[in-house]
């Protein structure tokens, strides 16, 4: 007989730094019997686990799945129905293209208690550290959120997403869009976008290896691909990924590729 009712928690691991977990994150972590984790999540926050707490790692790397997603649902299933707590890590916030309202919704329909802790989305942290605000009085006051990631492998913008670009209404933030960025560039500049609208691609966000990429929409994939931008990393299309915005400053001509360390 298990001493406790099994339980799931959805953990939001945030992007990537350990201190920004929450203190609940830090906590439910610590209380589990059985941790079940993304590739992207701070693994530090697992060396102070005791030895009886089970460890499963169901990472997802691009083209390649340990573990497909009705078998990561299953396996959570499984753990609570024993009486264990369960806690699913996830990179980010659980709910933001992390596919964790699947996992809820078989929780519940497997008549799993379930609940979330919230966590620091890489579309919002990421671009705040390489010092990027999303929005800024003067320049945009909105800004749409787009997964370049979808079961086809195609990216699709939508009209919302394209429009922010084109009318230079809001910005347009982009996650796992690294293999993509050359299709997303030619869809924009096809529908009007100006060639000369910043870029930044932040690889790596919130970890010692953060690296920003700035260039203009046109030269974007190109500059992407000689400095060697790999995933994974947040694309910041808009007039507040210019480079000297918080400076008061414009430094360089549009489009200008300019390659630093947010940190410098």
């Amino acid at each position: 007989m298990a001493a406790h009712p099994g339980h799931v928690t959805l953990v939001g691991a945030g992007p990537g730094a350990a201190d920004l977990l929450t203190y609940r994150a830090w906590r439910a972590i610590a209380r589990a019997d059985v941790v079940v984790h993304d590739r992207l999540v701070p693994l530090e926050v697992l060396e102070d686990l005791g030895p009886d707490v089970e460890v499963i790692d169901v990472g997802k790397a691009p083209g390649k799945h340990k573990v497909p997603q009705p078998g990561i649902n299953d396996l959570l299933v499984e753990h609570a129905r024993r009486g264990r707590r369960v806690v699913r890590l996830k990179g980010g916030d659980p709910f933001v293209f992390g596919r964790g309202g699947e996992e809820y919704a078989a929780c519940r329909a497997a008549g799993v208690d379930v609940d979330v802790v919230p966590g620091v989305s890489s579309a919002l942290a990421v671009p705040a550290l390489a010092g990027i605000p999303l929005t800024h009085r003067g320049t945009t006051t909105a800004f749409h959120v787009v997964t370049a990631h979808t079961r086809t492998g195609e990216q699709q913008l939508d009209d919302t997403a394209v429009s922010c670009v084109t009318d230079r209404t809001a910005t347009l933030v982009v996650l796992m869009g690294v293999s993509s960025l050359p299709a997303i560039v030619t869809r924009l500049l096809d529908a009007g976008a100006d060639p000369d609208i910043p870029v930044a691609i932040v690889e790596r966000g919130s970890t010692p290896d953060q690296r920003v990429t700035r260039t203009g929409l046109d030269l974007a994939a190109k500059r992407a691909e000689e400095v060697g931008v790999r995933a994974p990393a947040v694309i910041v299309i808009g007039d507040v990924a210019a480079r000297g915005l918080l400076e008061g400053t414009t430094s360089g001509e549009p489009g200008d590729p300019v390659v630093g360390d947010a940190r410098g």
